[in-house]
């Protein structure tokens, strides 16, 4: 097993990982592959590029904004309430770029590597009781985003910013421990399950014979037959996928659910029926960060909408104020608003945040809308 070298100097960077050997497990260093699925349990903690926070000294708590109508770069729903006196989930200034090979290079084998910046300046905030709907053009970093709040990094990965959890600053190490112990995942790839492993078995993950009364009632809610939880991966439709995707996260108890895409593969009625779910979880106290496409579908049902360009969140704002562009901050948010079926289909794609198309001027799907290229 290769040696994985660590700098020492607080910034967490590393030279080389373990590959996995199955897609959707973790690697151990020193103990082998960890023997069980990346959405049913906590794996263990990926080494950090967030620094850690001070060994001696109070924890930094998350800012209080009780009882103001907007802070943080964005504005508050009828819903937002700041339990303790702050977000249920806070991420201020995340910065991630990735090492790569410089293209210019002539011989690309022996080319330096340069940082390539993905998000920038990155500030996004879930309040308790409240669906916080991420919409984007694709490749913008909102999957990107979903990982680092997972504590989920890529070895060439250089990761910067502050997350909170429940107020308490967090780093790389209590991210990952907060996998499945208080922060769910519903992954977009259904890659996440192991192909080696029974459904039943992923679903209910280390919980044992108590957990086979809630597995019984998420298969009954989702349409899936009792026989699924002895089928392997290979042998469910992508639909079926999905909804065990849905299935691992709900299982547990957590505080926060982060759905990257949960309804793509479903039918209107299954996708519906995933959003009512999430909404019941917000307003039981708990946050939900959705990641989605259908905006029609996260209008529905979200009560605030962080709009995703170029790398970073260019405007939160709450769901009311997408019933006209003129409550809308942002020229790419407003493009946004006009793209939708119910108004008049018109993008311009000239109406970015920096007055440019960035030389792109092409369109791509967006749901039931258009945008602009990333």
């Amino acid at each position: 097993m290769r040696e994985i070298k660590r700098d020492e100097t607080g910034t967490g960077s590393w030279t080389e990982q373990i590959p996995s050997p199955r897609p959707g497990l973790a690697t151990f260093v020193g103990d082998g592959v960890l023997d069980v699925p990346l959405c049913s349990v906590p794996l263990p903690a990926p080494l950090a590029p967030f620094p850690a926070p001070a060994a001696h000294g109070p924890t930094i708590p998350a800012p209080s904004h009780a009882g103001e109508p907007a802070h943080h770069h964005h504005e508050h729903a009828q819903k937002s309430h700041h339990v303790g006196g702050h977000h249920l989930l806070q991420v201020e200034d995340l910065s991630i770029s990735f090492r790569m090979y410089d293209p210019s290079e002539p011989r690309f084998f022996r080319a330096r590597r340069v940082p390539v910046p993905v998000i920038h300046k990155l500030h996004i905030g879930v309040h308790s009781g409240e669906i916080v709907a991420i919409v984007g053009a694709s490749g913008s970093g909102k999957t990107l985003l979903a990982d680092s709040i997972m504590g989920l990094f890529e070895p060439n990965a250089t990761v910067k910013g502050r997350v909170w959890f429940d107020g308490i600053e967090q780093d790389a190490t209590s991210l990952a421990a907060l996998r499945g112990n208080g922060i769910s995942l519903v992954p977009q790839s259904v890659n996440y399950l192991d192909p080696l492993m029974k459904i039943g078995r992923q679903v209910k993950g280390r919980k044992g014979h108590e957990a086979a009364t809630r597995l019984t009632e998420l298969f009954e809610r989702y349409d899936l037959p009792p026989e699924v939880a002895n089928w392997y991966p290979h042998e469910l439709s992508g639909g079926m996928a999905r909804r065990v995707l849905l299935c691992c996260a709900l299982m547990d108890d957590p505080q926060v659910i982060i759905a990257d895409e949960p309804t793509p593969g479903l039918d209107l009625e299954l996708a519906k029926r995933a959003l009512a779910d999430f909404r019941g979880f917000a307003d039981e106290g708990k946050g939900v960060l959705l990641i989605t496409h259908d905006i029609e579908l996260a209008l529905s049902v979200a009560d605030r909408v962080a709009v995703f360009d170029d790398g970073t969140v260019i405007e939160e704002t709450a769901v009311s104020n997408f019933s006209s562009p003129d409550t809308l901050r942002q020229p790419f948010s407003k493009a946004l608003w006009h793209a939708l079926p119910e108004h008049d289909f018109s993008v311009n794609c000239d109406n970015r945040t920096d007055g440019t198309d960035g030389g792109r001027g092409q369109l791509s799907h967006f749901g039931n809308a258009c945008l602009p290229n990333e």
